[in-house]
């Protein structure tokens, strides 16, 4: 197995754990960081395992940052948070 695969993983894992505890910030400073290493992780498994896999941890790092994938969704639609869907 690939060490790029692993080193996913572990991303996933220490995502998941980290998300089950609660952050007075709800957990934004977190979710950065994972997203500053995930970016350059996955570009890693894409070459080392290739891009079925890269799109499969792709889908479970945006199962757990949901929330940021989520209001960057809103801002490019031109919604801001408090405003109702159409």
């Amino acid at each position: 197995m690939p060490w790029s695969v692993i080193c996913a993983g572990l991303w996933l894992v220490a995502a998941n754990v980290r998300a089950i505890f609660p952050s007075r910030d709800r957990h934004w400073r977190f979710a950065y960081v994972m997203i500053a290493i995930g970016i350059p992780l996955l570009g890693w498994v894409t070459l080392e395992a290739g891009p079925i896999v890269a799109l499969l941890f792709m889908a479970g790092g945006a199962s757990v940052l949901r929330w940021p994938i989520f209001h960057a969704w809103r801002r490019l639609r031109g919604r801001r948070d408090g405003e109702p869907a159409e």
